[in-house]
Parts: structure tokens; C-alpha cells; sequence
């Protein structure tokens, strides 16, 4: 049976009589239902965003490169003493890149400081910047934008030339808007290094901000901070992502081979997928996901518990 038009409309005012005669618990009854829709949304929005944090600050590395790098030096892994290895150096680096440079594009990286002073005429940074020593190859690797000038070439990077690539916060604290960053002399610690391009900015990553990284020739590492036992950090790409496994295999044998791995003995380093590091951190992010979604639910709930409570009061 259809409901009459004039029913209908006595009904609406019964509804709004009924709300204004007890606005305490209308108001009551609304607010708590939109707290806990309100608090379960919040909590599945932060653990969405988080994962697609992780996505962005990993998604320059690609899904068709890898990266091999020493393991552990001593302490405890896992519940077990971790066998120290020696760092991977840079002439390993140099017979590994050469060995394999028809089959995959590799790069080499070492970290130099992370509290160095970057100075122009009398302006000075904090002692926070970060200088990583690369090669030729760092920029297209790794995927990093240049928003002025230009990276190191090949002759350069081999050569030590006195250049220097600057983070966007560098920029900002020692020239002015009009001046011309590229061409400018700056010195690092004391040495003088010609600017030839800035990093385009890219925020905090985990906590630590990218734009206080200063990029210098390895050869400039090796010669301006005296560290023998410096750890380098290989990173290779491949043409496809479905070369990934293989290539990874030939790295891996390569690497052995250099570093003077005895057959049946485990390997003196690590190699890591970049695809497999995003996924491992995306799982570790699922049990923050669930966790959050049971939070909101008993938060719901609680607000109905509580909703309940006012209708047998009133």
C-alpha cells in the first residue's frame, strides 16, 4: 500500500517536532555517530597515505634495478652474530663495472660526511649537508631531476674534476634569487668546487631532508676525506624489467668473482631488488593497515555503546 502524499508530509513534521523538542540528544546522537565515522576514515586515510609515501620516495629506484652493497659489519642480525665483511671498495667497483658495462648501466656511490659546511663569500650553511662522492652514471640511474645545469660527464667523474651538484636548500641559503647559481664558485670544507647543477627539490625522505645533498666526483671523496675503509654502494639497471633475474644472476656471479668468493661459500655482500624492497615495506605497512582499520572499528562501536547509552537515559 502506497503512502499518501499528506502522510508522508505529517510524518516529515513529526520528525521535525521530535528533533526540536529534544535538541540536546539530536545533537548528542549526531555528533557521536560523526566522530566515529570520522575516526574510522582518518585511520584507514593515514595508513593509505603512508603506503603511497612509500611508493613516491621509492619509485625513482624503478622496477628494473638492483643494488649490491656489503653486508653487515659484525654485531647481531636476526638473533645471530653477523660475520663482519670487508666494505666493498672502489676498485672492485671499477673491475665490476667494466666487466659487466655491455649487459647493464651501473653507478657507484660512497658517502663522504653528513656534516659538512658549504660557505660563499661570508654566508655559511649549518654543519648538516650531506656530500655523496658518484660517477657519471649516478643521475640517470637513480633517476634524480637537475632543475639547473647539468650532471657530471663520464671524463669528469673518472678525472675528479673540482664540480660540484647542489641541493636545492644549498641554493636557497647562499644565492639570491637573480644570481647565477651554474659557473659560481663555492667551497666545501675549505676547497673550492665549481657549481655546475642543482638538484631539483624533493623534501624529507624518512626523516632526513634530500635537499641539504651536495653531489661530488668520487675521485674528490677519495682525495678531500681521507677514509680507506670507505663502503661503496653499487646500483645496476637493466633495458627491461623482465631481464631483472637474469641480470641479477650475472651481477651476482660477477661480483663473487671480484670480491674473490670461495665457491660453496655464502656471498661477501648483498644484493637487493628494488621492487623487492618496495613490496617488503608495503607488507610491513599491511599490519599497520589492519590495526588501524580495528582501531576505527572499535571506535565506532564505542561511539555507539555511548550512543545507546543517551537513548535509555532519555
Amino acid at each position: 500500500m502506497r503512502m499518501s502524499k499528506s502522510v508522508l508530509i505529517e510524518q516529515i513534521k513529526v520528525a521535525i517536532g521530535s528533533i526540536r523538542g529534544q535538541a540536546l540528544r539530536t545533537s548528542l546522537t549526531v555528533g557521536i555517530i560523526g566522530m566515529g565515522i570520522m575516526a574510522l576514515i582518518a585511520m584507514v586515510t593515514a595508513t593509505e597515505s603512508l603506503k603511497e609515501n612509500i611508493r613516491i620516495e621509492f619509485s625513482s629506484l624503478g622496477t628494473n634495478s638492483f643494488t649490491i652493497k656489503a653486508k653487515r659489519q659484525g654485531g647481531f642480525f636476526k638473533g645471530k652474530r653477523a660475520a663482519p665483511t670487508e666494505p666493498i671498495t672502489y676498485r672492485e667497483t671499477k673491475r665490476f663495472s667494466k666487466i659487466v658495462s655491455s649487459e647493464l648501466t651501473v653507478t657507484a656511490a660512497v658517502f663522504a660526511s653528513g656534516s659538512s659546511i658549504i660557505s660563499r663569500g661570508s654566508v655559511r650553511t649549518d654543519p648538516n649537508i650531506q656530500i655523496l662522492g658518484v660517477d657519471g652514471n649516478y643521475l640517470k640511474v637513480s633517476n634524480i631531476p637537475i632543475s639547473k645545469g647539468r650532471g657530471f660527464t663520464i671524463t669528469e667523474s673518472d678525472e675528479g674534476a673540482s664540480l660540484i651538484i647542489i641541493g636545492a636548500n644549498i641554493e636557497n641559503k647562499l644565492f639570491e634569487p637573480w644570481e647565477d647559481v651554474v659557473g659560481s664558485n663555492i667551497l666545501l670544507s675549505g676547497t673550492r668546487y665549481i657549481v655546475i647543477g642543482v638538484l631539483e627539490s624533493r623534501g624529507a625522505s624518512f626523516g632526513m631532508s634530500q635537499d641539504n645533498q651536495c653531489l661530488i666526483t668520487i675521485p674528490s671523496v677519495r682525495k678531500q676525506f681521507s677514509n680507506n675503509n670507505r663502503n661503496y654502494t653499487i646500483t645496476c639497471v637493466v633495458d627491461t624489467p623482465d631481464k631483472l633475474s637474469e641480470s641479477s644472476d650475472l651481477a651476482t656471479g660477477v661480483f663473487r668473482m671480484v670480491r674473490g668468493d670461495i665457491p660453496g661459500n655464502d656471498n661477501s655482500f648483498e644484493l637487493s631488488k628494488s621492487n623487492a624492497l618496495v613490496e617488503t615495506l608495503l607488507e610491513a605497512t599491511s599490519g599497520i593497515s589492519i590495526a588501524a582499520t580495528v582501531i576505527g572499528i572499535i571506535t565506532l562501536f564505542g561511539a555507539g555503546i555511548g550512543l545507546m547509552n543517551i537513548m535509555l537515559v532519555s
